[in-house]
């Protein structure tokens, strides 16, 4: 049976959205039940011809998505909230239902920030108890609905309800598209709730608040460090300024993983990355200065 596997990226991140893909496949068996729908926007084809090569080695499947072709994504990016840390891609998981289509049962949403380290298969043989998705409690979740002590929001979330981080989730198609995620936004958009909340991390705990499986932390190991190493996490997810794509992490490792994940990209992409990273902040650092 097919594993669906769901990626959002841009060009900015095409590097480790490989890193990624690969990883699950080196650590999944069953390779060739792989199917990855790459959902991405301003890809170059040199980036796309990258990811594309994931075939040479494993036989997987790859369905690719061009959100810019898509009118409902480019709508919802030019008019939601977004930062430069968290640009409009952060909303293309919410159409995950419309973009595998209706003849997918289950998805697994990865963010590319993430490292897979063991088999993506006892995820999907999960039972999900009725449940939309399977999801990991955020550790930092009251903080991120509450802000500065404790007290911003209070109207929408109660700190003492249980909060999930949206970078894995398991997800019950069906159920998903019953929840009318993107309806739900426009609703709290209209009341000016979208312009105060977190983006879309928010909004899918809004919408399926106290009805999602919550799964052991090694499934969503949030800016682990070397000595979390020994604990055996599943699944690495680097969201700290602290990443394993920067060349200092592998010389002086402060996030874990950090050697097993540049090999995971491969050491020529690795560098490629970073040389692209180099570029994009001196032309940044020049428009500034202009």
């Amino acid at each position: 049976m097919s594993m669906h596997i769901a990626l959002t990226f841009d060009d900015n991140f095409w590097a480790p959205a490989f890193a990624t893909m690969r990883s699950v496949c080196l650590f999944t068996p069953q390779r060739e039940e792989l199917v990855f729908h790459l959902c991405q926007r301003t890809l170059t084809p040199e980036h796309k011809a990258d990811l594309e090569a994931i075939r040479d080695e494993f036989p997987v499947t790859l369905v690719w998505h061009e959100l810019d072709q898509m009118d409902m994504f480019t709508d919802i990016a030019a008019r939601m909230p977004e930062s430069e840390r968290f640009p409009s891609i952060v909303y293309a998981r919410l159409l995950i239902d419309r973009l595998v289509g209706n003849g997918v049962d289950r998805v697994l949403y990865l963010d590319c920030d993430t490292m897979v380290r063991d088999d993506v298969k006892r995820l999907f043989d999960l039972d999900l108890e009725g449940n939309a998705i399977a999801a990991v409690r955020d550790i930092s979740g009251a903080h991120i609905t509450s802000g500065r002590d404790m007290r911003k929001n209070r109207d929408i979330f109660d700190p003492a309800d249980y909060y999930f981080n949206s970078g894995v989730m398991l997800i019950d198609v069906r159920r998903w598209r019953e929840a009318r995620i993107i309806e739900k936004m426009e609703e709290l958009h209209q009341a000016g709730i979208m312009q105060r909340i977190y983006y879309d991390q928010d909004l899918l705990n809004l919408t399926f608040k106290g009805q999602w499986l919550s799964l052991s932390w090694r499934w969503n190991t949030i800016d682990s460090m070397p000595a979390h190493e020994s604990l055996n996490p599943a699944i690495i997810h680097y969201t700290g300024d602290n990443s394993p794509w920067h060349l200092l992490s592998t010389m002086r490792p402060s996030v874990a993983f950090a050697r097993l994940y540049r090999h995971t990209m491969t050491n020529a992409l690795f560098y490629r990355f970073a040389r692209h990273r180099w570029k994009r902040w001196w032309l940044k650092k020049l428009r500034l200065m202009r």
